[in-house]
């Protein structure tokens, strides 16, 4: 009887050390498939465990916080931002921003000063306001915007419009031929600057 004590004792003690080395085993292998299936920007936030578990509690910590080396990933991080960055820059001005297309104001209506008003409202929009005059070939209906169909005027005169609530139409006959950029014909219906909510 006593000869069977001490085996039975070793016994629990192997099953024990079996058993936590094969827990140590699957967190290892569940973090080395972690490793090569969670890739990507979210793995930067998270912390490796590179000593093997000595305890149950050990285990189970480095079970969830398994993933790429810090390292690894930082060097990483570093081109893909700058390649993300130089890809997406836009060729033309960001949403929002003026365009740099230059801004000739002229007066068709009766109010003396009037280009001069809309030219201030419009620089302090931002925009290249380059000229202001009067314009006395013809009658305007409506303040309008007038762009150079197929140049970048088009979209500038667009946004323009569309921020001051004006009409916007591409160059008639009699403006046709003038110097490049856009050209505001204001009247005495000009509405002024939009609210500041709009």
């Amino acid at each position: 009887m006593s000869s069977m004590e001490p085996g039975t004792s070793v016994r629990p003690a192997r099953i024990a050390a079996f058993a936590l080395f094969g827990v140590a085993a699957v967190a290892l292998i569940m973090g080395v498939v972690s490793l090569f299936s969670s890739g990507g920007a979210n793995d930067a936030a998270k912390t490796v465990t590179t000593t093997p578990p000595t305890s149950s509690a050990a285990v189970s910590t480095s079970h969830t916080t398994s993933a790429a080396p810090t390292s690894t990933t930082v060097s990483s991080a570093s081109p893909t931002t700058t390649t993300t960055a130089a890809t997406q820059a836009p060729p033309g001005p960001a949403e929002g921003q003026v365009p740099a297309v230059p801004v000739r104001v002229y007066n068709n209506g009766t109010v003396k000063g009037l280009a001069a008003q809309a030219a201030t409202d419009f620089r302090n929009a931002g925009w290249n306001v380059t000229a202001i005059a009067n314009y006395s070939q013809g009658i305007i209906a409506t303040t309008t915007v007038y762009y150079r169909p197929g140049t970048d005027e088009e979209d500038a005169a667009k946004r323009l419009a569309q921020r001051f609530r004006l009409r916007v139409e591409p160059r008639f006959d009699g403006i046709a031929a003038a110097d490049a950029g856009v050209i505001v014909i204001v009247t005495n219906d000009y509405p002024g600057p939009p609210s500041n909510k709009e």
